[in-house]
C-alpha cells in the first residue's frame, strides 16, 4: 500500500469515530529475569500479563485485544484471560522471530472495521488509563501518537572510554506505548520496513519511516517495562500504591 493509498483512505473516511483495536506484544524470551517468563510472575496478586489486559479490558475506548505470544504458552495465556474476565480479547497469534514479526502477526490480525491500533508491550503492566485515553485521543486527531517521558538524566557521549561531549537533553523523550496509529497507517509502515529489511527499534520508527509525524502525549515514570527483577520489585509497589484490584467482573 503506498503512501497515496493510505491518504486517500483517511481522507474518504471522514469523521467516522474510530474504534481501537490493541496488539499485546507479549511473545519476548526474558532473557534478562534470570530464566524466568515475567509475564507470567505475579506481582500485586496476578500476572504481569494479567494486570497489562486489565487496563485495556476496562477502557472504553478498546474494542478487541490480540495478544501475541508464544505458542507454548497459548494455554497460560487463555487461562489468564479467563480468570480475569478478559472478554476483549479475542485472539492469540503466534509470536514471529522477531519482534517486528510478532507486531505484524497481531496487527493483520485485528478486525478489518478497526479504525485504529494500539500496540503495547506486555511487560508494561503499570499503563495508567489516563494516558491511554489521551494517548487514543490523540491518535485518533492526529492518526499516530505515542506517550513519552522527558529524559532526566545527564548524557555523555563516550569514545574510548572518554567523555566526548554532553548532550542536550531538551529534545530528548523516552517513548513508551502504547504506541497508537491509523490502522492503514500502521499496516502500509509494517509492511515497507519488512518488505526493505529495515531494523527499527520501535513502531513509531516504523511510521516516521513512512513520512507520518507522530503525535506526542504525555507519558508517565510509572510506566515502566520490566527487564529485571528489581523491576518487578517496583512494579508491585506502583500497582499496590494505587490500589489496583486484578480481577474483574467477566
Amino acid at each position: 500500500m503506498s503512501i497515496f493509498s493510505v491518504l486517500k483512505r483517511l481522507f474518504d473516511r471522514g469523521k467516522d469515530p474510530p474504534g481501537c483495536s490493541v496488539v499485546i506484544a507479549a511473545a519476548g524470551s526474558s532473557q534478562r529475569m534470570c530464566g524466568y517468563d515475567k509475564l507470567f510472575l505475579t506481582i500485586n496478586g496476578a500476572p504481569v500479563l494479567a494486570h497489562t489486559l486489565i487496563a485495556f479490558q476496562r477502557n472504553t475506548g478498546v474494542s478487541e485485544i490480540i495478544v501475541v505470544s508464544r505458542e507454548e504458552c497459548f494455554e497460560l495465556v487463555s487461562e489468564i484471560c479467563k480468570k480475569h474476565g478478559i472478554t476483549k480479547a479475542l485472539r492469540i497469534m503466534k509470536g514471529g522471530d522477531t519482534r517486528l514479526d510478532s507486531v505484524m502477526n497481531g496487527v493483520f490480525a485485528v478486525s478489518k472495521n478497526a479504525k485504529l491500533i494500539a500496540i503495547h508491550d506486555g511487560a508494561r503492566p503499570c499503563i495508567d488509563p489516563g494516558i491511554i485515553d489521551a494517548t487514543i485521543a490523540a491518535a485518533e486527531k492526529h492518526n499516530a501518537a505515542a506517550p513519552a517521558i522527558s529524559v532526566i538524566p545527564t548524557l555523555k557521549k563516550v569514545r574510548d572510554g572518554v567523555i566526548v561531549e554532553t548532550v542536550d537533553r531538551q529534545e530528548l523523550f523516552e517513548i513508551q506505548t502504547p504506541q497508537i496509529f491509523d490502522a492503514d497507517i500502521i499496516k502500509a509502515a509494517l509492511t515497507k520496513v519488512k518488505k526493505e529489511n529495515i531494523d527499527v527499534t520501535d513502531d513509531c520508527m516504523a511510521v516516521e519511516l513512512l513520512g507520518f509525524p507522530i503525535h506526542v502525549t504525555e507519558g508517565s515514570s510509572s510506566n515502566i517495562k520490566l527487564t529485571t527483577s528489581d523491576d518487578l520489585i517496583l512494579a508491585d509497589a506502583i500497582l499496590s500504591n494505587r490500589g489496583v484490584i486484578a480481577d474483574v467482573e467477566s
